[in-house]
């Protein structure tokens, strides 16, 4: 299904996020072990759009997908998600993981935006009419206006390579 233009400020971001979940699972697979320059860039992606992205999703997005019994269940599921990743910036922040923390990061964040796309996205368009897409669309908009519209390039060290075919 075709995203709904009051959905995309979210879905860039989750786009933001993914890259570095690729470029993680990737720099595991070259063995880039060194978990400091993807703890700075975890940190840096958490401070410039992460944090913000949670709390429109728990406070504008969340509430309005729980208005529907058949969404409320997924809602529950994603903040409790949400509570876990926090643990896992936190503890990114605080260079508290290793390279297998960091592993363990990237998969549970790409899982959750996946989650998020396939599942609470395409629920929201199926049941809701413009006019209330529209209203939530405005809603996010004023709740992201102060995140970073930029996509986080890499540092040196978490750049990949081509891949040699």
């Amino acid at each position: 299904m075709l995203r709904d233009k009051n959905l995309i400020p979210l879905s860039h971001q989750h786009q933001h996020a993914l890259a570095l979940c690729v470029r993680i699972d990737r720099g595991v697979e070259a063995g880039k072990s060194d978990p400091e320059p993807w703890l700075a860039e975890i940190e840096s992606l958490f401070g410039q759009e992460i944090g913000s992205h949670f709390l429109a999703e728990e406070s504008v997005l969340f509430p309005a997908a729980e208005r529907f019994s058949e969404l409320a269940p997924l809602v529950g599921e994603l903040r409790r998600e949400h509570d876990e990743m926090r643990d896992f910036f936190s503890q990114a922040i605080a260079r508290k993981l290793d390279g297998n923390g960091v592993r363990i990061l990237g998969q549970t964040l790409s899982e959750h935006i996946r989650k998020e796309e396939r599942q609470l996205f395409e629920g929201m368009q199926r049941l809701m009419n413009e006019e209330e897409l529209a209203r939530l669309g405005e809603a996010l908009n004023q709740q992201l206006a102060n995140s970073s519209e930029a996509c986080l390039l890499p540092n040196e060290a978490t750049r990949l390579k081509p891949r040699n075919r």
